[in-house]
């Protein structure tokens, strides 16, 4: 299910509870400029609040929610846009509440001005230090929000700012609460925000312990490291009995020291189920420094296995393409068909690289895909001149306007939008790309 339907979703029915609020169960008097005012802080932080709240829930990694989702890395990214969106629409809440001067300026002051709604009686005292506290979240939420989507942010740095966010939360749920007409509690609308709430508040519990995803935790230790060209960091781990092995495609949280936190990885191999591989492109501070870092008979905790990258849920003619690092899932499909080759699907695997003379897995490749006729390895090498586009895709899946076809990417964003641009444009519209959402931040 795409991210923004599910937001679209989520708040198509909370505002048709407040419409089923403002209109029919509660209609406010006043003058219209003034109501409307009103009734969008009302609208607006219902929003905020809500989107909050499906924030914290999604971010304790329900594994439970993977199938109607498609995969925990779609679940981060609508848990990243839901606190984005989330944080938006609170500070233009806010805006609407400090905006009455000059509304007042723009079209008089009220003659019939909306009557103060009543808070449930033991948070009357509370009124003020709520509006305070509201106020002083969301310059704290505007500090976080910036530095979230600030990418030379340090990732160390940002992971310890996140953890403060359960708090934040928690604090907005006491603004929320006193300052919540008591009308609503008992309609449908204030049932849907206490529910959200609730759910919110009992997931900030876990965060702040830091025990998220602590019944998917498993213990193992690292067998070898071997540094491959272009920054490729290559870990084999043994896990304990406890591990309950993986489907490949899919991807882990891995601690190896936890100081530094757990980093999501793909699991790149799938061969015995208690011998796991990453391949770990060096992309910042904390993954260029593994290779010296990190050393053989040292324990390493991981978290999982998590994702649906899974070429079975797909048609039988499926073509596959990786960019750079994103080769990952594929090599544990490839591994996965060697015992089985009658089970592979008709794929074609592009393979997008800077140069195929340095790079470390075109001969892994040559060698897996050797042995299972059904799957056709294409190599693009930039430094040749070589470029995949969606021309090429559909000239060598051999699939026209109309027929059935699956695209499995993993890869750079600008690629995968290039690719589905260019789909469309062939006339092929109802071509899935199956997308590994990779990014965690």
């Amino acid at each position: 299910m795409k991210t923004r339907t599910v937001l679209l979703s989520f708040l198509g029915i909370l505002t048709l509870a407040w419409a089923w609020d403002a209109f029919v169960l509660n209609p406010m008097p006043g003058d219209a400029a003034w109501v409307a005012r009103k009734q969008g802080i009302y609208l607006t932080g219902i929003w905020a609040m809500g989107l909050m709240s499906l924030t914290m829930m999604l971010a304790i990694r329900p594994a439970w929610l993977e199938p109607a989702l498609g995969g925990m890395d779609r679940i981060y990214r609508l848990h990243k846009w839901a606190g984005i969106l989330a944080i938006s629409l609170g500070i233009t809440h806010w805006l609407m509440e400090i905006g009455g001067s000059a509304l007042r300026a723009l079209v008089g002051a009220a003659v019939n001005k909306p009557p103060k709604v009543a808070v449930v009686d033991f948070l009357q005292s509370s009124h003020g230090l709520a509006k305070d506290i509201g106020e002083w979240v969301i310059y704290a939420l505007i500090v976080s929000l910036v530095i979230s989507l600030w990418k030379a942010f340090p990732y160390k740095s940002w992971r310890i700012l996140h953890r403060v966010m359960p708090l934040l939360y928690l604090a907005l749920v006491f603004h929320s609460v006193a300052l919540t007409p008591a009308a609503w509690w008992l309609q449908p609308l204030g049932l849907i925000m206490g529910v959200l709430m609730l759910g919110g508040s009992l997931s900030a519990i876990p965060a702040l312990r830091q025990r998220i995803g602590q019944g998917r935790r498993h213990a193992g230790h690292i067998d070898s490291i071997r540094q491959l060209e272009g920054g490729i960091t290559e870990v084999n781990c043994t896990m304990e009995k406890s591990w309950p092995g993986h489907q490949a495609g899919q991807f882990a949280f891995v601690t190896f020291d936890a100081r530094e936190g757990a980093h999501p990885y793909t699991i790149a191999s799938a061969g015995q189920a208690d011998r796991l591989t990453f391949q770990i492109k060096a992309l910042g501070d904390y993954t260029r420094t593994l290779a010296h870092n990190l050393q053989a008979g040292q324990p390493v905790q991981i978290e999982g296995p998590y994702g649906r990258f899974d070429h079975r849920r797909g048609e039988d003619r499926q073509a596959w393409v990786a960019g750079g690092i994103g080769i990952t899932p594929f090599l544990a499909w490839l591994e996965s068909l060697q015992d089985q080759p009658d089970a592979a699907p008709q794929a074609q695997l592009h393979y997008c690289v800077r140069d195929a003379a340095r790079d470390p897995f075109v001969g892994r490749l040559r060698d897996l895909c050797a042995t299972l006729p059904r799957i056709t390895l294409h190599v693009h090498d930039a430094s040749a001149g070589q470029r995949l586009d969606a021309r090429i895709l559909r000239q060598e899946s051999g699939v026209q306007a109309g027929e059935a076809l699956d695209v499995w990417f993993c890869g750079p964003a600008g690629l995968a939008r290039q690719l589905e641009t260019g789909l469309q444009a062939l006339g092929l519209k109802d071509v899935p790309v199956h997308r590994e959402a990779f990014e965690m931040r």
